[in-house]
């Protein structure tokens, strides 16, 4: 069983939450466990959090008003992507080994916290059109009354 599905959110906070209930309405259907479904939306939340505060202009200076969220739900894989066409990245920053976060910073604990709840991480920029993206991915754990379960 497969199920995918990709949205265009405005880059504005209430695209955030919105994103979230997508993919929780979508694992609760589908029947994966609930701790499941909660690690990715928290993890969903923190990837589109950070397309909303940070894509903002393109290396050209145009503004960038959305953003894209693709969720793929496959076997016993949820993979899901945020992509911006914002700057992306900058040289140096991009980051494959989880590093902690000194407690007094103000921001970037979104990108530890994603690398917490995923079982793999991908953090990097688009190539040819630029912006950053992240992607990640977590193995599935079924309810037993799951409807779509695979089995």
């Amino acid at each position: 069983m497969s199920i995918w599905w990709s949205l265009h959110l405005r880059r504005e906070a209430a695209s955030v939450p919105l994103a979230r209930r997508l993919l929780l309405g979508t694992m609760e259907t589908a029947g994966v466990d609930p701790d499941i479904s909660y690690d990715l939306s928290l993890a969903l939340s923190e990837a589109c959090a950070n397309a909303v505060e940070h894509g903002g202009r393109t290396g050209s200076g145009e503004a960038c008003a959305e953003f894209r969220v693709t969720a793929y739900l496959d076997g016993e894989k949820c993979r899901i992507e945020v992509a911006d066409s914002g700057p992306g990245f900058p040289a140096g920053r991009v980051r494959t080994v989880r590093r902690p976060v000194p407690a007094e910073a103000e921001s970037g604990r979104g990108l530890s916290l994603i690398e917490e709840l995923a079982d793999h991480v991908h953090i990097g920029n688009r190539s040819g059109r630029g912006g950053a993206v992240v992607s990640f991915d977590k193995i599935v754990k079924w309810r037993s009354d799951a409807p779509l379960a695979v089995g």
